[in-house]
């Protein structure tokens, strides 16, 4: 995690999985159903298509401190399919900034999977709190990508 000028945050995390980089790339891009398997997103739903840009729409939802927290955003994302990366970023939200990319690549034997974002809170929203959940919930959410690819290879 790097804190950045006007309380923004980067985070990266990878994994080092099994599953080969098409399966990857097909789980991180059925956007209708990325809900199911990714913790904490509550919904997710393709707006529109122009070639390799796509329009989705995603709302998080969170608990801590006994309150329910949600965040909706409408992303803009870029599918480089041959060069194995997504990368997005938000048009509108709850947000002042939201972007990042999916990176997907061969490593030896293994598949390399690198989830990168920056964001940055709205005024009044508690960055501390915001910094502390999304560093438990990247790593989460890549967990779920690799069990949902982990569970489509053994139905393949």
């Amino acid at each position: 995690m790097e804190r950045l000028p006007q309380g923004a945050r980067r985070l990266a995390v990878q994994l080092s999985l099994s599953p080969d980089p098409q399966c990857l790339w097909s789980v991180l891009t059925d956007y209708g159903n990325l809900n199911r398997y990714i913790p904490n997103l509550a919904s997710s739903r393709q707006l529109w298509r122009r070639g390799n840009v796509v329009g989705l729409e995603q709302v998080g939802t969170q608990q801590f401190c006994g309150l329910r927290f949600s965040a909706r955003v409408e992303l803009e994302l870029v599918e480089d399919r041959e060069a194995g990366v997504l990368s997005f970023c938000m048009c509108r939200g709850d947000f002042r900034r939201f972007e990042g990319c999916w990176q997907i690549s061969r490593a030896g034997e293994s598949t390399r999977l690198l989830y990168e974002l920056t964001v940055q809170g709205r005024p009044g929203m508690p960055i501390g709190l915001i910094e502390q959940r999304l560093r438990e919930d990247l790593a989460n959410n890549l967990r779920g990508v690799q069990r949902e690819a982990e569970r489509r290879t053994a139905q393949a």
